[in-house]
């Protein structure tokens, strides 16, 4: 079959998969989606937030184990496995650390772990412990271990960080859909008909471009409030300048070739022009600055975080872990800060080189071959 029969999303996708650094970057981005999406079922901390808290046992570095008592929680727990997905399952035991245990008669008395080297006794029914079926009572005690340790306040360093994924991909996505709306927008009502629109686009562009990015973020930031929600708007509101230059200038450049004349000449609208000609030939460089943008919301929103103004507490986010555990990095554990910002560069990283290699997939001038 001849390589001009292909469509083009084949060729784009032949194109996609010779380039290495691009692939390494979709699988990274789809393996976070995926974790994203479905964190809650696979974090082994599935309480909201991944909040559970167990102070005896903060700082611990990767691979630390710790033997539990789970003592049954009266509440009422009963929900669809569709609001888990979203937002959790609440905690239906408390979870009590300790040391070793001993069962005398009816009781279950257990050296509750206060510090290394540190216990206390403590007993308890087994009875209640398991609904009056003394049989099961080695299913009250389990095991667990923590992969990446804990932070400084107990918390499981992993499911945390499976969470706080779901926060740096919404940062983006949504800081992309409004930049690149607004930014491919004014750009080409810019580029195309010149004149006193461009002067005025123009003028905005560079008095939002004369503020510095992090400034605006926050004067933006303070006045809708502190929160989740209010980052994703912040951030995307101060990354469309970027892409309403580039647009305008490449519309700027590609107006005047003879294939827009001719669809002039056909009487084609305006409109018709610019979706059906104009955009699809500038596509490789606006997804290179949506991949870069989508890369730069992630860091503004770790680093608001870290600043204590973006994602706020219990909520999991990698630059909020980076600021309650920094101080972990001139201590004992260093992995605890080191973890959040190793996960922040390789999803970046990944980004980068997927923008990349789709620029040079949808390039219209490659030379098409077949799959």
């Amino acid at each position: 079959m001849h390589p001009q029969s292909f469509s083009f999303s084949q060729q784009t996708w032949h194109r996609l998969k010779k380039n290495k650094g691009a692939i390494f970057g979709l699988v990274i981005l789809s393996l976070a989606i995926f974790i994203s999406l479905f964190g809650y079922l696979i974090a082994p901390d599935a309480s909201p937030n991944a909040d559970l808290q167990t102070v005896e046992i903060q700082a611990k570095k990767p691979g630390y184990t710790q033997l539990f008592l789970k003592i049954p929680d009266k509440k009422n727990n009963t929900q669809s496995w569709f609001t888990t997905l979203i937002s959790g399952k609440p905690n239906e035991y408390q979870l009590v650390p300790i040391t070793n245990y001993t069962i005398k008669n009816d009781l279950l008395v257990v050296n509750k772990f206060i510090d290394e080297g540190l216990s206390i006794s403590q007993s308890y029914s087994i009875f209640q412990l398991t609904n009056n079926n003394p049989s099961a009572i080695q299913q009250n005690l389990i095991t667990k271990k923590y992969w990446l340790g804990t932070d400084k306040f107990g918390r499981d360093i992993l499911s945390r960080l499976i969470i706080g994924t779901r926060v740096s991909l919404a940062v983006g996505m949504i800081a992309v859909i409004i930049s690149l709306t607004i930014g491919i927008i004014l750009g080409t009502i810019a580029g195309y008909y010149r004149n006193w629109i461009d002067e005025v686009i123009m003028w905005l562009i560079n008095v939002v471009w004369s503020i510095p990015t992090l400034l605006l973020v926050f004067a933006i930031t303070m006045a809708l409030g502190k929160g989740f929600w209010q980052i994703f708007i912040a951030v995307g509101l101060t990354m469309w300048v970027n892409v309403a230059r580039l647009v305008r200038g490449q519309v700027m450049a590609i107006k005047e070739l003879e294939y827009v004349q001719a669809a002039r000449a056909l009487g084609f609208t305006d409109l018709r022009i610019i979706v059906k000609h104009l955009l699809p030939n500038i596509l490789g460089p606006i997804l290179v600055i949506g991949a870069s943008n989508f890369a730069t919301a992630i860091i503004v929103e770790a680093g608001l975080s870290f600043l204590g103004i973006g994602v706020q507490p219990p909520q999991p986010s990698w630059g909020l872990m980076i600021k309650e555990n920094y101080n972990f990095i001139i201590t004992h554990n260093p992995m605890l800060a080191i973890i959040p910002g190793l996960a922040i560069i390789v999803l970046v990283l990944a980004i980068n080189l997927l923008g990349n290699g789709l620029r040079d997939a949808v390039d219209v001038k490659t030379t098409p071959s077949a799959p």
